[in-house]
């Protein structure tokens, strides 16, 4: 038996903290409920970023349905700031307390994979980078974390039943140990070219045996015009400047007349070493990184009751607006009834929190990864990675 919730125990609540079960009971035990609306933010991000990426909304809509309560939300892949509400639900108390944890989770996550993703796809530069990170990760988790990971802007998943949620085909070629069976890397790399689908690129491994550079050339000699790309994976275990291994490559290949063959590099890569390989790399394998993703602190909270604004400490009461120039991409939160006009720069405010669900109806259709994905891209145009 694997350690993990099923479905019925996260639509149930048996995934809450116990304390919003305690919650329940004292007050069917005294006869209170009340109509209130709760909102979802988050007050700061990893890192002190200035934005992050939504998501997690498709996963929050299985335990939304068939509520009696209104929800008003973000779209999936939206850019938020701190103290921005992503999500407001109006309705009894007790007919969605308990599920603050479970909701909370499914957005809190998926979320921080999002945003680490958008992050090193801004820090690639317009390079490919593909999700490696399954095998640093609870498997049962996997899809989420790869269907994360490219709605924020990732170019691939690895995984089998990831790329089939997603819609995708799954991204890989081989790992050292086919190398290692194999014998040999030119060996290998032929075998695969003779067995493999031509439909698949061939990218091959390098590091496995020899240097780098002696066996990114026997590979070109070997496959031509079919090697699509070589890969290096252990670039911080090796000695040496790794720049300038990429850079030896790279010029090898050009000066023998493999200008076409394309260098991938995987194993450790952040967004912080991404800008001085840019130079050299034409793609990435991400692992670790996506798998370690900070999630975002989001917060449930009450900010009216009755009709009433009423928040505990350190939180604005009342129901809020959040609203952001279409030409600036400023944003500004304001109370509900505020009307939006127009922003100092000229441009329309429009509203980034609207209408989801009411009572048992969806008001807008969960869009499918490709198209958040494409909506994060957009956005990330006008996003640096310190403002």
């Amino acid at each position: 038996m694997f350690h993990i919730a099923d479905e019925d125990d996260i639509r149930k609540g048996r995934t809450t903290d116990v304390y919003f079960a305690r919650t329940m009971e004292v007050l069917k035990a005294k006869g209170v409920d009340k109509l209130v609306r709760a909102e979802v933010i988050v007050k700061s991000l990893p890192g002190n970023a200035p934005w992050a990426v939504f998501t997690g909304l498709e996963e929050l809509a299985e335990v939304v349905r068939g509520l009696k309560v209104r929800v008003r939300a973000m779209r999936e892949g939206t850019f938020i700031r701190p103290y921005e509400p992503v999500l407001e639900i109006e309705g009894m108390y007790t007919d969605f307390g308990a599920l603050e944890t479970s909701m909370l989770g499914l957005i809190c996550q998926a979320s921080g994979v999002a945003t680490k993703a958008a992050r090193c796809k801004k820090a690639a530069d317009g390079r490919p980078v593909i999700s490696f990170g399954a095998r640093r990760m609870h498997p049962a988790i996997a899809p989420m974390v790869e269907r994360s990971a490219f709605v924020g802007g990732w170019d691939g998943v690895s995984v089998i039943k990831s790329a089939e949620m997603i819609g995708e085909e799954a991204s890989g070629t081989m790992p050292h140990a086919l190398i290692l069976l194999m014998g040999d890397t030119v060996t290998a790399a032929r075998a695969f070219d003779e067995v493999i689908d031509k439909a698949v690129k061939r990218i091959v491994l390098v590091d496995t045996f020899n240097d780098e550079k002696v066996e990114a050339l026997r590979v070109a000699e070997a496959l031509r015009e079919r090697l699509y790309a070589i890969r290096l994976d252990t670039p911080f275990s090796r000695r040496g400047n790794f720049e300038r291994i990429l850079e030896e490559v790279r010029w090898e290949l050009d000066l023998r007349g493999f200008g076409h063959v394309q260098i991938y590099v995987s194993g450790g890569i952040d967004e912080e070493q991404m800008a001085g390989l840019n130079p050299h790399v034409d793609g990435y394998g991400v692992g670790t990184t996506i798998t370690n993703a900070r999630v975002l602190d989001f917060a449930l909270d009450i900010v009216e009751i009755e009709g009433v604004p009423l928040a505990k400490r350190g939180k604005m009461s009342g129901s809020k607006r959040v609203l952001r120039c279409a030409q600036c991409f400023r944003d500004s939160v304001v109370p509900l009834e505020q009307q939006g006009g127009q922003c100092g720069c000229g441009g329309d405010w429009h509203d980034l929190l609207v209408p989801w669900y009411d009572h048992g109806t969806f008001l807008f259709e969960t869009e499918k990864p490709q198209s958040m994905r494409r909506f994060v891209l957009d956005q990330l145009e006008h996003f640096g990675l310190d403002q």
